[in-house]
């Protein structure tokens, strides 16, 4: 029997989101923007463990100061991507700021923050301090590129292997 874990992609408008989950399930990318509304949801099967297991991918739109994410799309998630911006350091206190919101929501399900946009490092805002601090409180973060697809496998791989030992 094939596990089914919904998985949450959350962030700021136009981090990268919508590209990361392209990037992964089909193995494209396109510079175009595309904006969410609502929710898309996207599946691929993985090897987790040695079982097979179904990612069922949750692309949530972007969250600003006029949108807010409705709380019935990240219920029942086993999982959750916070997406932000190296080049935005706004949209990593957002992704901070989510996985909050989620904790109170569904609890302490696996959670992986991607600093995407990683083939712009020349251009990140990001503190390289700051983002050591996160991580010696526990936070696991990869660096992505849904551009040149660096790190989306393993991001991917990183919240399935935390729901199926959760």
């Amino acid at each position: 029997m094939t596990a089914r874990y919904k998985v949450c992609m959350l962030g700021a408008f136009a981090v990268g989101k919508t590209s990361l989950v392209r990037r992964y399930v089909h193995s494209i990318f396109s510079d175009k923007y595309l904006t969410t509304v609502g929710v898309k949801v996207e599946k691929r099967d993985v090897t987790v463990g040695g079982d097979t297991a179904s990612l069922v991918l949750w692309d949530i739109q972007g969250e600003d100061d006029l949108v807010s994410i409705r709380e019935s799309y990240i219920r029942g998630a086993h999982g959750v991507l916070l997406v932000a911006d190296g080049t935005r350091k706004e949209t990593l206190d957002k992704a901070l700021e989510l996985h909050e919101r989620t904790r109170k929501l569904v609890g302490p399900v696996p959670a992986v923050i991607l600093l995407n946009k990683s083939d712009l490092t020349a251009e990140w805002e990001l503190d390289d301090d700051h983002i050591a601090s996160l991580e010696s409180e526990g936070r696991a973060i990869l660096r992505t590129s849904a551009q040149t697809g660096a790190g989306v496998g393993e991001a991917f791989d990183a919240i399935a292997r935390g729901m199926h030992e959760a």
